[in-house]
């Protein structure tokens, strides 16, 4: 048992963008000041983040406690190995995204730009608050809060189509606010406790088996909408008219994280790996992550708007990680965890990429992009690095984390879990990497000449395709990756990926 630290730390991890919000709005007038808000909260959440992973892969736990509001039931904070995994993915691509915002809402020519930053600042408190959560009780709360936070980035534009998407996300994720809520309260009433245990805290003498596997599928269902699970998701590729910093925040940083990150907390830190294996549950999990990721596959293959063939990509990765957690081994577990972070480096390349072109050509089909490479070398660079790391290419931290799945399926004898891993490898190569060979290969004469976009927009696409790179020669480098997947397999699984 990991000892427990004392420590107001993650509470300031989640306060520090909260505090700069109100110092955001009132700089509306003086953008240069506001982003300076932004960036400073960005780098004071990473540098708090950073504080406590040597505490975190020592095996101490910082926690605080921020009120009871009920016996039994509290706010509570705690860093432990896998919020610690999300909040370091959280806090540090915030710092890329804030800088790439500042270029893209400027050379975008966006409106509202004051109310943009606000809500991107109130969406990482709640992300952070959803990392430390101790309980299922704080974990609803700030997953709520993320819920409501995110709908102005999403309506942002305020065009029938962003009005159309932000109505059709909350028509998905505000009644799974309610499945969840309906199945806080159940395990409160059987368990009579909501802390996060790992290996889990609600056991099969509970309840009858039947409601035991009706409440866990009223919380996958619960956290299931945000990590774009099917048939849940059609609000995800709805929510791609938002800029496209906001869809990365959607895809890389926050909301469909959060989502996964949830089915992680549901899986292995309520039920955990026995119970969930004798209510048989887990392996319908694993078939309906094994059958999202491909349909979400092949419906890429058919999509022509960029966006939108990355959102079906991300509906599709997300359930790696799920997968990962309904094989209930240690090496799956790694693998889920490991994917957690390293999709994150990749597909926020991938919408940086996306991004760049529109403010530079304002082009969106993959259609129009027929020798952009020879224009935007690093821009398209970078994509192909990201294309070759969802691919499962080695070389790139996509590889690592899809291997540790693998040999997760194949501890549990999942052929058919491998052999859907291999075919998944095949369909993202099929969708991603002819756009990069049409960018630098077609001959295209009558292209105009565009050049890169500006530096604010090229530079953080360069570090987090460099970082993929780095990750995947060195997985734990700065930031413990291996290490903390490993702490996080051991403490749900009882054994060491190896």
């Amino acid at each position: 048992m990991d000892d427990v630290l004392v420590s107001w730390r993650p509470a300031a991890a989640v306060a520090v963008s909260l505090l700069a919000v109100p110092l955001i709005i009132a700089s509306g007038r003086r953008p240069n000041l506001r982003e300076g808000w932004t960036l400073l909260a960005a780098f004071a959440k990473a540098a708090i983040v950073l504080s406590m992973l040597p505490d975190v892969l020592a095996g101490r736990t910082p926690a605080c406690t921020l009120g009871p509001l009920a016996p039994g039931i509290e706010l509570a904070l705690r860093a432990d190995a896998l919020g610690m995994v999300f909040a370091l993915v959280a806090s540090l691509l915030w710092i890329a995204t804030s800088f790439y915002s500042i270029g893209y809402v400027r050379g975008a020519g966006e409106k509202r730009q004051t109310r943009y930053f606000a809500s991107f600042a109130l969406c990482l408190s709640a992300t952070m608050g959803i990392a430390f959560a101790a309980n299922l009780f704080t974990f609803i709360v700030f997953f709520e809060m993320l819920t409501v936070t995110t709908y102005p980035l999403v309506l942002h534009k305020e065009t029938d189509d962003a009005r159309a998407g932000a109505t059709k996300y909350l028509a998905y994720t505000l009644p799974a606010g309610l499945a969840l809520l309906l199945a806080v309260a159940i395990t409160w009433t059987i368990a009579g406790t909501l802390t996060f245990t790992p290996g889990g805290f609600v056991t099969t003498d509970m309840a009858s088996r039947g409601l035991l596997q009706v409440l866990f599928v009223l919380f996958i269902a619960g956290v299931g909408v945000k990590a774009g699970l099917m048939p849940l998701h059609a609000w995800l590729p709805a929510a791609m008219v938002a800029p496209t910093p906001v869809s990365a925040l959607l895809h890389a940083v926050a909301v469909v994280k959060a989502g996964a990150f949830g089915v992680l907390r549901v899986t292995g830190f309520v039920f955990g790996p026995e119970t969930l294996r004798e209510l048989g549950v887990a392996t319908w999990l694993g078939w309906l992550a094994c059958a999202t990721f491909l349909l979400a596959s092949v419906i890429a293959l058919r999509q022509d708007n960029l966006k939108r063939r990355l959102a079906y990509s991300t509906v599709g990765h997300l359930s790696y990680i799920i997968l990962g957690a309904a094989l209930l081994n240690a090496w799956s577990w790694a693998g889920a965890v490991l994917h957690l972070a390293f999709h994150a480096t990749m597909k926020i390349t991938l919408f940086f990429c996306a991004g760049a072109i529109y403010v530079r050509t304002h082009r969106e089909r993959i259609a129009e992009l027929g020798g952009i490479g020879r224009q935007m070398p690093v821009t398209m660079a970078a994509f192909a690095i990201a294309s070759l790391g969802l691919a499962g290419l080695p070389g790139v931290n996509g590889f690592l984390s899809k291997w540790a799945l693998a040999n997760g399926a194949l501890g549990e004898q999942g052929w058919f879990e491998v052999s859907a891993l291999a075919l998944s490898g095949v369909l993202n190569a099929a969708y991603f990497l002819p756009i990069a060979v049409r960018a630098f290969f077609e001959d295209n004469p009558d292209y105009p000449r565009f050049g890169e976009a500006s530096v604010l927009l090229v530079a953080p696409l360069a570090l987090t395709a460099l970082a993929s790179l780095v990750l995947g020669l060195a997985p734990n480098l700065g930031v413990g990756g291996w290490d903390l997947a490993r702490q996080v397999a051991i403490a749900v699984t009882g054994g060491a990926p190896s």
